[in-house]
């Protein structure tokens, strides 16, 4: 139930789509004795739609998250392994052009060419399953394999789990297949961005994990100036406030212990 409502729900209530069905609500009452109502509602959220898309909301509500943990110290030693969370592969445009291709997060995949060279010894963990809501059984293993070849990654370095279809499952099966032993070591690759959710995650799974923050997208002061295009501040409100929901939800329902886990 949580995973179908957290696809549904969670998908009406981002700022974008929750204000283009108050508008077509409002159009639809134009047809109605609540015509006033309706034109009040429609106008109402154009007039939202825009200021939202445009305010520079989205780039503080992203920048709190990010600047939540900050880059991985490398002085502390090396890992024993490295668990990296999908996210960073474009499924079905690999799947369309039967290559690799990487989205706005593949830094998440790009981290590992550099943490496998440096520690050679480190094992590897890629956490991703099929997480659509009507599941299609494709996975990203094929391609995330593909990429480590091309890294010059040796197979016998790299386990796939392919059965997580959110965050907490991420944590709950990444477990599973690392076995961590008591005093092992093990870093967390994902986008600064999730990091506060999938710390907490793996916090509440009982898998020790120290942030590799790989992707961000705002910058180290956050200077949050207003949106070039109503597209693109929409865009990263949306992403910032499914975070934000993704954080809220995690806790009310005990998958991690706190609303905003820090370092």
């Amino acid at each position: 139930m949580f995973f179908v409502l957290s696809k549904t729900v969670a998908f009406l209530l981002l700022p974008s789509n929750f204000l283009i069905v108050l508008g077509l609500v409002g159009v639809g009452l134009l047809m109605t004795r609540f015509r006033r109502a309706g034109l009040r509602l429609a106008i109402g959220s154009l007039v939202l739609l825009a200021l939202l898309g445009f305010s520079p909301l989205g780039g503080f509500l992203a920048h709190t998250l990010e600047s939540r943990f900050p880059p991985w110290d490398a002085s502390r030693g090396a890992p024993d392994g490295i668990v990296v969370l999908g996210g960073g592969i474009a499924s079905a445009l690999s799947n369309d052009y039967d290559q690799p291709m990487l989205t706005s997060d593949g830094g998440r995949i790009t981290a590992i060419a550099k943490l496998a060279r440096t520690y050679p010894n480190a094992r590897i963990v890629y956490a991703n399953g099929d997480a659509s809501l009507f599941p299609t059984g494709q996975t990203d293993a094929k391609y995330f394999y593909a990429l480590t070849d091309s890294f010059g990654i040796a197979r016998e370095r790299v386990m796939v789990e392919s059965r997580s279809r959110n965050t907490f499952e991420n944590a709950v099966f990444s477990k599973e297949v690392a076995k961590p032993k008591p005093g092992e070591r093990w870093l967390l690759v994902t986008s600064a961005q999730h990091m506060p959710r999938a710390i907490g995650c793996f916090r509440e799974a009982g898998f020790p994990v120290e942030a590799y923050p790989a992707v961000w997208k705002t910058r180290l002061r956050g200077s949050w100036a207003f949106a070039d295009t109503l597209g693109k501040g929409l865009y990263d409100l949306d992403l910032a406030t499914h975070e934000w929901l993704g954080l809220i939800a995690y806790r009310l329902t005990g998958k991690t212990g706190a609303l905003l886990p820090s370092p």
